[in-house]
């Protein structure tokens, strides 16, 4: 061991192998001079051990000055990063020997958004945007699928419309299309490329039966009256605007004028994460397994007694681990889609007494639906608007390359397996085909190029979303069960529940009607001749 100034001391050791390793322990603090630094460098020069082993064409001292210039600033890096570590291990700091799990969710939010679909994201920014205090308002979105690869959002045909019967969804979808048609002045984002939703303005077009021409008329009345922009088209009409459809079995149509159409999902979704994210949003990538929650008996009609359940954490299980991380959080939303109906069984909604309102099921849950990729290079066109069949097949352009989207509802009775998202191509050979074929005849040489599966998160009860608090766990909010139509009404809903939660009430679009209370007084709220 040699002493040396400032209380440094090296111990050297030489070890004989293929080449001479020095092996040098030595003590620093954070204090340590650039004077010292230079000491060491001559230190290091004069023992023989620490000396660079001969190359075979030169030695060290032939080698260029810029070598010895790397030599020492990686010397000094070392010292640096050493200095850092030793300020970092010290009393006071926030060091720690243990690795910690990486994409951990915050240990307190003031909202908890439970999925991390384009609902979830569109509650998330206006939650923010509605903030009265910059950062004054911590929300979570959690979501269970990092990869988005069963998200029903990007798995849909992205279509919108106001072609509804009930005036809530009438209004859902214009305030939702103002929304789109001016989506950069929502969410673009500082020094990022504007949002291109690619948003093709076609319109949809329904066919009725003489069965059901007349509910299309009422419902025409009603689109009109809450300010859509529709037409009516009788058979004539119809083949004069559109030649290459077959109108035998046609009694009316209706086309949506402004409005109306289809746009990308994935590119919504992405704008509205981006910007919420920029808001100050968290976003965490793992599933929800539970709850902890405060319980109280209370008294209601009829002298039946229920356990109210106030949520107080969140318990968040991380991917592909057994850790999870309890998020406390005052208010949290249920936008799960399809699978909501599990979060909410979480609680104990639905597993109470039949007889009591503890026992009536969320009537939420995943129902498998198909997407056929078709090629038809002699199909309508470019003129084609999102076709919506009297026998519930459904039709749509995709792209200028002559492909086509298409599906249709299985009845009842035939509905698939939900474990997986494997596809049914006899369901379109014995089911799709021949009523597109018969009201496209040029759809009889088609082709399908691919198919892909996705879930509607599908109301069983009335195929209508549900928005609203839940009587039993009163700081849990729903928005869930849009039946296929959340994508297009997301960026309303978003908004709707943003007010509901920080507001008390609706402003905007009067959602009252969505609410939970109409499943316990079994009162549905159905559409009618709309799939």
């Amino acid at each position: 061991m040699r002493t040396w100034p400032n209380g440094l001391a090296l111990h050297c050791e030489r070890r004989v192998s293929v080449k001479v390793i020095g092996v040098c322990v030595f003590s620093l603090n954070k204090n340590t001079s650039l004077t010292t630094i230079a000491m060491w460098r001559k230190l290091l020069s004069s023992v023989p051990a620490f000396r660079a082993p001969k190359a075979p064409c030169r030695s060290f001292k032939s080698s260029s000055r810029r070598a010895e210039k790397d030599f020492n600033k990686d010397l000094e890096a070392q010292f640096r990063a050493f200095r850092e570590k030793a300020a970092a291990a010290m009393p006071g700091s926030d060091w720690s020997p243990f690795e910690l799990t990486p994409g951990l969710p915050p240990e307190r939010a003031d909202v908890v958004i439970v999925g991390g679909g384009v609902v979830g994201w569109a509650i998330a920014y206006w939650l923010k945007r509605k903030e009265r205090v910059r950062d004054g308002l911590r929300v979570l979105v959690v979501e269970k699928d990092p990869t988005y690869s069963q998200a029903s959002t990007v798995l849909s045909c992205g279509g919108i419309r106001q072609q509804f019967s009930l005036e809530e969804n009438i209004h859902l979808s214009m305030t939702s299309a103002d929304f789109l048609k001016n989506i950069n002045n929502h969410l673009w984002v500082v020094n990022e490329e504007p949002v291109d939703l690619q948003f093709n303005h076609s319109g949809y077009l329904f066919l009725a039966s003489e069965k059901s021409a007349h509910i299309m008329e009422e419902n025409y009345l009603t689109q009109r009256h809450a300010g859509a922009k529709v037409a009516l088209l009788s058979p004539s009409r119809l083949k004069e605007r559109f030649p290459w459809i077959n109108t035998d079995g046609v009694a009316l149509a209706s086309l949506g004028l402004e409005n109306e159409g289809w746009f990308d999902p994935w590119s919504l979704l992405n704008a509205l994460r981006r910007k919420a994210v920029s808001m100050g949003v968290y976003q965490c990538f793992g599933e929800v397994t539970g709850f902890r929650y405060s319980s109280n008996v209370a008294e209601i009609t009829d002298g039946d007694f229920v356990d109210v359940k106030r949520i107080k954490y969140v318990n968040v299980q991380m991917p592909n681990s057994l850790e999870y991380q309890p998020v406390e959080s005052a208010v949290v939303v249920n936008a799960a889609g399809a699978n909501s109906g599990k979060i909410a069984a979480m609680l104990g909604i639905g597993l109470g007494p039949e007889e009591s309102i503890s026992g009536i099921p969320f009537p939420v849950e995943p129902r498998k639906r198909f997407v056929y990729v078709v090629h038809c290079p002699d199909g309508p066109g470019l003129d084609t608007p999102f076709l919506i069949d009297s026998s519930g097949v459904y039709c749509r352009r995709e792209g200028l390359g002559g492909n086509y989207l298409t599906g249709m509802s299985p009845e009842e009775t035939e509905e698939p397996d939900v474990s997986n998202l494997d596809v049914d191509y006899e369901f379109f050979q014995e089911k799709v085909w021949p009523r597109l074929a018969n009201r496209i005849p040029a759809f009889e040489q088609l082709k399908v190029s691919s198919a892909w599966a996705g879930f509607y998160d599908y109301n069983t009860f009335d195929q209508n979303g549900i928005v609203g608090l839940h009587p039993l766990v009163p700081n849990m909010y729903f928005a869930t069960g849009f039946s296929g139509h959340g994508l297009q009404q997301s960026p309303a809903v978003g908004l709707a529940v943003a007010e509901l939660i920080l507001d008390g009430g609706y402003k905007t679009v009067n959602l009252s009607a969505f609410d939970l209370k109409r499943i316990f007084l079994r009162e549905p709220m159905l559409e009618r001749n709309i799939v």
